[in-house]
């Protein structure tokens, strides 16, 4: 479950059940477009966190190979916020990204203990592997909200100056005989 509303966090201590908590959709029929924009870029505002975490973090030093998390947090982050305002876009750019940061993730869970075993550390990783699952379930949620236009229905426009129908000879309307 991902807490959406800033006072959250203060209001479940008081009461786990609380009026500003609740789970998010689990279907693209009750979601738009819009709110799945907003939840990932929520999520990716964890992901930067945790990236902002690493890169100030004096184990950087010693351990370099932690910076591939911080770069590739960085570039999916300006890749996405390049299109919040295009949800086909964006989801289709963060099917594109998904698996490097994916990557980043899994080899982040195997370095960051080498690094440190502080519980800082531990938790980054648990938080990047939460970022990484929340950011697959709102993907297929986004595929099934924005189907993306098929390849042919591209092919044949207008723009691309292929006939409609390829078998038909563009003067005269007629079909091509073979000869």
């Amino acid at each position: 479950m991902w807490i959406v509303h800033g006072r959250a966090v203060r209001d479940a201590a008081r009461a786990a059940d609380g009026p500003y908590l609740h789970e998010l959709p689990e279907t693209a029929e009750s979601m738009t477009p819009e709110q799945l924009v907003t939840q990932c870029q929520k999520v990716m505002a964890h992901a930067w966190m945790v990236r902002t975490f690493i890169k100030h973090s004096d184990e950087v030093e010693d351990f370099p190979e932690l910076m591939d998390l911080v770069r590739t947090v960085f570039d999916v982050s300006r890749a996405l916020e390049t299109r919040v305002a295009d949800p086909p876009g964006y989801v289709k750019m963060l099917g594109k990204k998904l698996g490097k940061l994916r990557g980043a993730a899994e080899a982040f869970r195997t370095d960051a203990p080498t690094a440190s075993s502080h519980t800082n550390f531990q938790q980054a990783v648990i938080s990047m592997d939460a970022c990484v699952e929340e950011l697959a379930r709102l993907l297929t949620i986004g595929r099934e909200l924005l189907p993306l236009p098929t390849v042919m229905k591209q092919a044949n426009s207008p723009q691309t100056g292929l006939p409609e129908n390829p078998s038909l000879d563009d003067d005269t309307g007629e079909e091509f005989s073979s000869p």
